[in-house]
């Protein structure tokens, strides 16, 4: 699909029709974000994932765009961006294979990655594709908030793409208001000071902070990411927020079994105790 075609959408009703603001318009509580490495296991597995991610009950997927240095990520993470990057994915092969997947599959895409791919593929260039694809938004860790207020968020409206901003227990009370005040969609909640994959069990510092998290009344639905991935740990985090993100769980199991559809579905299903 050509991004000039999508051009002229770029100005309609972002709370109304992008897909992420539409789904927690309906649903408040239990969501699940799966996030994924685009071209793990393999190069050409990215919409094998997607779909069977969709079809397993995912509410949103979230798709790593692999980057040589992934600062906030963990062992898994790094390992599946390394095998992607060795695989042969870029970003302009990613939106090639993401071209058709609005025939395919429905959830709500978002991409998640690091801004200096961004920045060497064209910032507008980079919005122009995902709305061309259908994605709905990007999680940029080491964006600051200040840059892309002052650079890069008119062009980001342009194209009606969400940027999801990260608050961490760090994160002042201030800093939390504006970038409430600034979002859409939903604030990504990361459960502690760590990298992915590498929390281990919930400790009182943490509960403190989702409560003082919860005390603020922020306008923003939450989802938590950083140390879900099972059941219990994805229902503690739902009590917290309006549902969780599971990355480095379900990267272990694309390790281990592949892409099978049955495997996808049953990790899903387990995770949210159905």
């Amino acid at each position: 699909m050509e991004a000039q075609a999508v051009a002229t959408q770029a100005d309609s009703a972002l709370p109304t029709q992008n897909r992420i603001t539409a789904l927690f318009g309906r649903k408040h509580e239990g969501l699940l974000n799966v996030y994924f490495t685009a071209g793990f296991p393999n190069l050409d597995d990215t919409l094998t994932v997607l779909e069977g991610l969709e079809q397993a009950g995912a509410d949103l997927v979230e798709i790593g765009m692999p980057y040589s240095d992934p600062v906030a990520d963990g062992e898994t993470i790094q390992q599946s961006n390394l095998q992607a990057l060795n695989n042969g994915m870029t970003l302009r092969l990613l939106f090639e294979q993401l071209a058709n997947c609005r025939s395919r599959v429905s959830v709500p895409i978002l991409l998640m990655g690091y801004i200096n791919p961004v920045l060497q593929f064209g910032v507008e260039e980079f919005c122009r594709q995902c709305q061309a694809v259908g994605v709905d938004g990007v999680i940029l860790p080491d964006l600051p908030l200040d840059l892309y207020l002052d650079e890069y968020a008119p062009i980001f409206r342009q194209y009606g793409i969400l940027n999801i901003f990260l608050i961490t227990p760090q994160t002042s009370t201030e800093r939390i208001r504006l970038i409430d005040e600034q979002s859409a969609g939903f604030i990504y909640m990361v459960s502690s000071a760590s990298i992915t994959g590498s929390v281990s069990g919930v400790s009182d510092e943490m509960l403190a902070y989702f409560d003082r998290i919860n005390a603020m009344n922020l306008t923003n639905p939450r989802l938590i990411g950083f140390g879900i991935k099972d059941n219990e740990t994805f229902r503690m985090a739902s009590q917290y927020a309006n549902g969780a993100i599971i990355g480095s769980a379900f990267i272990r199991l694309l390790q281990e079994k592949g892409t099978d559809q049955t495997q996808i579905k049953a990790f899903v299903e387990a995770v949210k105790g159905k």
